[in-house]
């Protein structure tokens, strides 16, 4: 957990431990109001049951626990893909409310397709960037677009929508590493 996550999270508990203890109070503004009152400077408490603050203090530190989950804890569903006869590795993503695998895992050296099929009728959806292969390319409603290309370096790569708030990543490993590791000979002194 970083220090900034940390930071955020006992001055959430602190706001949200402070509302429930009753500590906080409210003023109305006088001046909204068309008849003449006293106005006067001073706030009043104003007293909650016991269940009320119990019931507020659980639901913050239920939201908090959430998104801590959410943004910290919560890992994207990854997908290895599959070599067809041609030593093709392929892929059909789904897309619909973002990608689905949104984390792919391929080797380097090989080629690679990436079939989005779109069911999502948002605009944000209508279009795939992967800009380390330089590719952009449009996703028809109700239909496969395949996307081909060929990672050349082990690496992570980011894929997004057209407007860059859904995401997904390709994770490019070495080309069958562990053969590779298994067949050379080891000399020991």
């Amino acid at each position: 957990m970083n220090k900034t996550t940390l930071i955020s999270t006992i001055a959430s508990l602190g706001i949200v431990f402070g509302i429930a203890s009753g500590k906080a109070v409210a003023q109305t503004s006088h001046e909204s109001h068309s008849s003449p009152t006293v106005q006067t400077n001073q706030f009043q408490r104003i007293d909650q049951p016991l269940g009320n603050k119990i019931a507020v203090t659980l639901g913050g530190l239920g939201l908090i626990g959430l998104e801590l989950w959410w943004f910290l804890l919560s890992k994207p569903k990854s997908h290895k893909a599959v070599a067809t006869d041609e030593n093709i590795q392929e892929v059909t993503v789904t897309v619909d409310g973002g990608y689905d695998p949104s984390r792919i895992v391929v080797q380097a050296g090989k080629p690679v397709q990436l079939k989005f099929a779109r069911t999502d009728p948002s605009s944000c959806l209508e279009k795939v960037l992967i800009p380390d292969f330089r590719i952009a390319a449009d996703l028809p409603l109700n239909q496969v677009t395949t996307v081909e290309f060929t990672p050349e370096q082990p690496g992570e790569y980011i894929f997004t929508c057209g407007m860059n708030m859904f995401r997904g990543a390709i994770a490019v490993q070495a080309a069958e590493a562990t053969e590779e590791t298994a067949s050379t000979p080891v000399s020991v002194s």
